[in-house]
């Protein structure tokens, strides 16, 4: 077979072409002889570009290794987003927020919740008249001498610095622990478990505060002074905290309490049978709107003292008044022996309208003593009132007033104060009856109190002392004398959460 020098030319040019699989080539037919060209011509339409292809070799198999290595990273991928599915499912089911209640955890079903809080109390005080007293020594059989000197020490302290813990679990129990850590010591203060799965009433179990004195109940946190009235020298050695059964229960304005107490867990190591005693409160509201209120309240409270006559705190009934906390300077000092049983008395009345506030308690205590002793009458009592200058009312819950909120917080970027309160109380105890001279004090109490939001307050008191009688201490040879009159000023920084 001949080839003509064009066919020749495809050939040569197809050839070229296969070894540049990428080389592409124009291709005519003529349309009569239908022959295949290479160029154009007469008679020949371009059919168009070609390029060789050439079947591709097969891919190489996968490396077994390489495979078993993807398969491993893709497999602790899968695991890791299951990780993380699987925790965010957890942090759903439980909410942690810290705000002016301190830190709380709470499950989403709010079944479970736990809370951290506490206060920090930092007091300065001074007083003045406050050196050269003396406490008479008595010797037995003996009328008492010029004896100990004693001073109303100024200075610095840590008043109270406490830590709180507090649980709910399957929304009905609730518990809390609360210790003070204040002069380097640790007492346990609340201790207790409550139950309020009862529509009624709720019941609580352990170490918890008694059921006298609207002032004893209210929280340090929330009180207007720096310290408690005078009517404190009757109520704190008998009425404080104590482990016992405690009924509680709240209407729409009244709230009713009773309970059953022992002593308290710092109860005597060395006591025969335990103390033991039953009291009980009533609160009545006439009025009890937000910043509206009337407080009526009455309370009860009979004590049986343990195997060595002590009261409260494995301790015997100790009547004192120190000028401030720290203190050595004690205005009032009497120890009550030989008791049989005490009995008190309390009541209460308050009232708010807005920013005002006043309120009294008045507190009988009877004591039957033993050994043909003759029975004692002694009584405390306090009047107190109050300004909000800055428009806010006090709290108020369940018979107890609250901390008072400032309506703008302090803040020097805002331009806001908080807010600012004054309050002026008035208190007495007469512990003289029968043949017993416990003393007569009265004392006159200023304050002014500046909240500078819902957890940090400033506080600044005066207290002097108005009246006092049969002191145990003196200024000069002779007990009681009316030299002792003297003014104690405090200043506290607070905060409590």
């Amino acid at each position: 077979m001949k080839f003509s020098k064009l066919t020749l030319a495809i050939a040569t040019t197809l050839g070229a072409s296969a070894s540049f699989s990428a080389f592409a080539i124009d291709l005519y037919v003529d349309t009569k002889t239908k022959q295949i060209y290479a160029e154009p011509g007469p008679h020949r339409q371009l059919i168009g570009a070609f390029e060789r292809v050439e079947d591709e070799p097969a891919a190489a198999p996968a490396d077994t290794a390489e495979i078993a290595a993807v398969r491993e990273d893709l497999e602790m991928k899968t695991n890791e987003i299951k990780a993380l599915q699987e925790h965010m499912d957890e942090v759903e089911k439980v909410k942690v927020t810290m705000d002016k209640k301190g830190l709380q955890v709470e499950s989403a079903d709010k079944n479970f919740k736990f809370k951290l809080g506490g206060r920090i109390q930092t007091d300065a005080t001074w007083n003045s008249n406050g050196n050269g007293f003396t406490r008479p020594n008595q010797i037995s059989g003996r009328p008492p001498v010029f004896g100990t000197p004693v001073d109303a020490n100024d200075g610095t302290e840590v008043r109270r610095g406490r830590m709180r813990f507090e649980g709910v679990f399957y929304h009905d129990w609730l518990t809390r622990l609360e210790a003070d850590f204040a002069d380097d010591k640790v007492a346990v203060k609340d201790a207790f478990l409550q139950y309020n799965g009862l529509d009624l009433f709720n019941i609580t179990v352990g170490q918890q505060k008694q059921n006298f004195s609207r002032e004893l109940q209210e929280s340090s946190n929330d009180l207007m002074f720096t310290e408690r009235s005078l009517m404190n020298i009757l109520a704190a050695p008998v009425v404080d905290r104590a482990i016992g059964i405690n009924f509680q229960s709240v209407g729409k304005n009244w709230v009713a309490k009773a309970g059953a107490f022992g002593d308290s867990i710092s109860a005597s190591a060395n006591q025969l049978d335990e103390g033991w005693g039953i009291n009980s409160r009533l609160i009545y509201n006439p009025i009890l709107e937000k910043t509206t209120l009337i407080h009526l309240g009455v309370a009860g409270n009979y004590r049986q003292p343990d195997g060595n006559q002590n009261v409260a705190k494995g301790k015997a009934l100790q009547l004192v008044y120190e000028t401030t906390n720290m203190s050595n300077l004690d205005l009032i000092q009497s120890n009550v022996v030989n008791i049989n049983n005490i009995g008190m008395l309390g009541l209460e009345a308050a009232g708010m309208w807005g920013p005002f506030s006043v309120g009294g308690e008045y507190t009988e205590m009877w004591i039957d003593r033993k050994n043909g002793l003759g029975d004692l009458a002694l009584n405390g009592w306090y009047g107190e009132a109050a300004w909000t200058l800055t428009g806010e009312s006090r709290k108020y819950k369940e018979g107890n007033f609250g901390y008072l909120e400032p309506a703008k917080p302090f803040s020097l970027k805002n331009g806001t104060w908080g807010a600012v309160e004054t309050a002026v109380r008035y208190s007495g105890a007469d512990l003289n009856d029968n043949n017993f001279d416990g003393g007569y004090i009265q004392n006159l109490t200023l304050a002014v109190n500046w909240y500078l939001n819902s957890n940090v307050r400033l506080m600044a008191d005066w207290t002097t002392i108005v009246a006092l009688d049969n002191s145990p201490v003196s200024t000069t040879q002779t007990p009681g004398g009316t030299d002792l009159l003297t003014d104690s000023f405090w200043l506290r920084a607070q905060v409590a959460y």
